[in-house]
């Protein structure tokens, strides 16, 4: 996932490899067992980017609570400051300003040491995506303005190369990579660049070939957009848009990712709208708003043409949060959504639900997630 921000987040992009016969790995890493599959697993877990205190914090997500795994927070000789969990959550890829890095995750949560070897891609990578059919690792590249695809070893975290990077041009403003999703069709690719704006690019799972399709401008020098999601049928993609006539911004996707904006778009948010995520029933919709260290929900109203669709603000948001609060992500449940905060105060938190008022979040708890400050830039949920 993401993201850049107050606290720089470029990644030069190397793969570390993690063989299957590592010992003497930390209590946070144990030996993998089952010859180095990951295993693989189905309860609920969040990954944290400690990027200040170089570390990353891993918890299970309970009844209302945040537990520590076994060795959490892990030390890193690196500053990790992107992170993807694979679909069938056998993989956690992290990246680094040093490379990105590869990790087991095993039943119990606990994660597979990597080497310090390296294949050097030469990337930097603000964001990183994994396709929905769990084949292909997506870094949008810091440096270059092209998406960097790579084909992921199911049974070795393995990265090679697609030989045809995804080469675009923005057309206005200020050139800064912040997000990158695959939309849950496996079809598009979307990015977004700050206020340069956003490309949509059309995608071969079968091949790993992307091709750019589409641009989409801000319109203005003092608006970007920075946070993406796409709705679980590829209908509609969601914007934190940060800046002059900031908010949420929706757009309909149309024929190879066409975008038309819905009415009354952009939908008024926080300050410094940074990310953005919807829950899996496409109920609701919030965003972290990084400026004012909030949270804002909405209810998706749907309508009976497809730009009539709208945003109605839930009750009580924006909900308070940590400071600079800028990636968000709900659970495998539906049951909660984490927020985690760069600035800390708390570094992450953790809503549920509202059981009279539906969408409503309340304040389940929080913790810290590494040796503070810990610089929480970003999270990775398990599926």
């Amino acid at each position: 996932m993401k993201r850049s921000g107050s606290m720089q987040r470029w990644a030069v992009v190397a793969v570390v490899m993690v063989p299957v016969f590592i010992t003497g790995c930390s209590d946070f890493f144990p030996p993998i067992n089952g010859g180095g599959s990951g295993g693989g697993t189905t309860s609920n877990r969040v990954y944290v980017a400690n990027q200040a205190a170089n570390s990353i914090g891993g918890f299970a997500i309970g009844t209302g609570t945040l537990a520590a795994l076994n060795g959490s927070p892990l030390a890193t000789s690196y500053k990790p400051i992107s992170m993807v969990v694979t679909p069938n959550n056998a993989l956690l890829y992290v990246g680094s300003a040093t490379g990105i890095f590869v990790y087991f995750i095993n039943s119990d949560g606990s994660l597979g040491t990597p080497t310090t070897g390296s294949q050097p891609a030469g990337v930097f990578a603000p964001a990183l995506t994994v396709s929905p059919d769990g084949k292909w690792l997506i870094a949008l590249d810091g440096r270059t303005q092209q998406l960097d695809i790579f084909q992921i070893n199911a049974s070795t975290g393995a990265l090679t190369s697609v030989n045809l990077p995804a080469t675009y041009s923005p057309t206005s403003g200020t050139w800064q990579p912040s997000d990158v999703r695959v939309s849950p069709d496996g079809t598009l690719i979307f990015a977004a660049l700050g206020t340069a704006g956003d490309v949509i690019f059309t995608f071969n799972t079968t091949t790993g070939v992307a091709t750019s399709s589409q641009a989409l401008a801000t319109g203005d020098a003092a608006t970007g957009d920075y946070g993406l999601a796409v709705s679980a049928k590829t209908t509609y993609l969601y914007i934190a848009r940060s800046g002059t006539n900031g908010g949420v911004a929706v757009y309909s996707i149309g024929s190879g990712g066409s975008l038309t904006s819905v009415t009354g778009s952009p939908f008024a948010a926080g300050s410094g709208t940074f990310s953005v995520a919807l829950d899996s029933t496409g109920t609701y919709v919030y965003a972290a708003n990084r400026a004012d260290a909030t949270i804002s929900g909405y209810t998706i109203v749907p309508s009976t043409t497809v730009l009539g669709l709208s945003l109605t603000p839930l009750s009580g948001s924006p909900y308070t949060s940590g400071t600079t609060v800028q990636s968000i992500g709900i659970d495998a449940t539906n049951k909660y959504l984490l927020a985690a905060a760069v600035g800390g105060a708390p570094d992450l938190t953790m809503y549920s639900f509202d059981v009279a008022i539906p969408g409503k979040l309340d304040p389940a708890t929080s913790v810290a997630t590494g040796v503070d400050p810990a610089g929480a830039v970003a999270l990775a949920l398990t599926h």
